[in-house]
């Protein structure tokens, strides 16, 4: 068995990068119905959280601001917009719910009813409209502030206009059916006579609409600010989306080191350059009467394992996956950066590929399936590199180095080898490595071998 150990690899981020016009439009919004389905429920998930630890604060607030034991009406009221926020999540999903929005509603209903109505456990003896003296407009925010992680932007405003109707609604209703006393107010007219605008703050029977309007409208622009954060944020979530679609998309066409250098540049590939490379082609023997007397799906799902087993061996060595083709595939090293071990890699990948056969032909032989042969050519040289194409791009590696490659491919066969390489090819691994590297071992000289392209004979070594 040889040395196979992969080299240190670099990170890279599985992506892709294809225009939205290329993808039909049932795809694109199923991925967009997946992330923002994703989003909601961690939304809500994350909401209910936030919900349960405010409601618990102020639970636990209540009884030291109020000491007495008509504290417990409040808690129960608390308890029921907490199992409410729990419906909630679980009634919850993207787009329009009605079962969600009623939930929402019940919420805000059960707050103003908390908020303006008088506890009927207790036994204060005070006007309706003195509920309205405590500052108790604030706890709104609390749902509010809940909603922005969960609902969408227009279900934020819409929590802004039914708490301002709720509670200058509540404020009409205890104007027309509120308890008064009107001897309280006769008092604060003899105190406070002279002034108007303190006879109307300490008036225990008056509701101050003026307050009133000007609580809902500030908790209406604070809304309004919230939905237009919520909206862009959601924005922000659909293009990330898109980008990992695009991403994901380019990572099937495209070999890993490739989609890095495309994710991290503007146009990483437009600038036609030469620099050397180490090229690999792959070929099965005999693929025509292997696949002759094959269901043709078997013949696709042959090739397909065959692929899929070549693609990984390149990957694990930083290799680019350059095409297939047909029964065989091509694969660059040093594409489109060079770099400090393309030829060992290449080597190292070729020996992996056949072992990788080795450990499938006793998989097929176990069922009962032919084996396959595969061979291997590598060669190592400079290849001129670039995009081509003009609507649809393809990256492009060319030169009378891949034509070289494919022929030592071709060689293999006459010199009944499973892998030939050229002397250049084992010389830059040296280079790369030492001519005692493990990669380098089992291969043997078979001679100077004209080969179509090059000038003069090359040395050859198979192994």
């Amino acid at each position: 068995m040889v040395d196979t150990a992969a080299p240190p690899r670099r990170r890279f981020p599985m992506s892709l990068i294809v225009t939205r016009a290329e993808l039909s439009d049932n795809q694109q919004n199923r991925y967009t119905e997946q992330a923002l389905e994703m989003h909601k429920r961690d939304g809500l998930n994350l909401a209910v959280k936030a919900r349960w630890i405010a409601l618990a604060v102020v639970a636990i607030m209540l009884p030291i601001l109020n000491p007495q034991w008509e504290v417990l009406y409040y808690h129960a009221l608390l308890a029921i917009m907490a199992l409410n926020g729990w419906v909630a999540s679980r009634v919850g999903r993207v787009g329009v719910s009605r079962l969600e929005l009623l939930v929402l509603f019940i919420d805000l209903l059960v707050l103003t009813i908390a908020l303006t109505l008088p506890n009927p456990f207790g036994d204060s003896d005070w006007p309706t409209a003195m509920a309205y003296e405590f500052g108790n407009f604030v706890y709104f925010f609390i749902i509010l502030a809940g909603g922005t992680l969960a609902y969408s932007w227009r279900t934020i405003i819409a929590i802004g206009h039914w708490t301002a109707a709720l509670w200058i609604g509540g404020a009409v209703l205890v104007w027309f059916f509120g308890t008064t006393y009107p001897e309280m107010t006769d008092a604060a007219t003899q105190a406070f006579g002279n002034d108007p605008a303190l006879l109307q703050l300490f008036d225990p029977n008056n509701i101050d609409f003026d307050i009133r309007f000007q609580e809902v409208v500030v908790f209406v622009l604070v809304a309004y600010t919230l939905a237009l954060t919520v909206r862009r944020f959601n924005l922000l979530l659909l293009n990330n989306a898109a980008l990992e679609r695009e991403r994901a998309n380019l990572s099937r066409y495209f070999s890993p080191n490739v989609v890095e250098e495309l994710s991290n540049n503007d146009d990483p590939l437009k600038q036609i350059r030469t620099h050397n490379v180490a090229v690999l082609f792959v070929d099965i023997v005999g693929f025509t009467n292997l696949a002759a007397d094959e269901h043709p799906e078997n013949v696709i799902g042959m090739l397909r394992g065959f692929h899929q087993r070549m693609e990984t061996e390149v990957f694990r060595f930083d290799g680019t996956l350059d095409k297939y083709l047909g029964d065989g595939l091509m694969a660059t090293f040093g594409t489109p950066v060079a770099g400090e071990r393309d030829a060992l890699n290449a080597l190292c990948c070729a020996k992996a590929m056949v072992q990788a056969m080795e450990q499938w032909n006793a998989e097929r032989r176990a069922i009962g399936e032919p084996e396959i042969t595969a061979h291997f050519g590598v060669h190592y040289g400079p290849v001129v590199l670039g995009d081509i194409g003009v609507n649809r791009l393809e990256f492009a590696v060319v030169g009378n180095t891949v034509n070289v490659a494919a022929r030592l491919e071709k060689l293999t066969r006459e010199l009944e080898a499973d892998i030939a390489i050229s002397d250049h090819t084992r010389v830059q691994a040296i280079r790369e490595s030492s001519d005692t590297d493990p990669t380098l071992a089992g291969f043997a000289n078979r001679g100077p071998r004209a080969i179509r392209g090059l000038d003069r004979p090359i040395d050859v070594w198979t192994i």
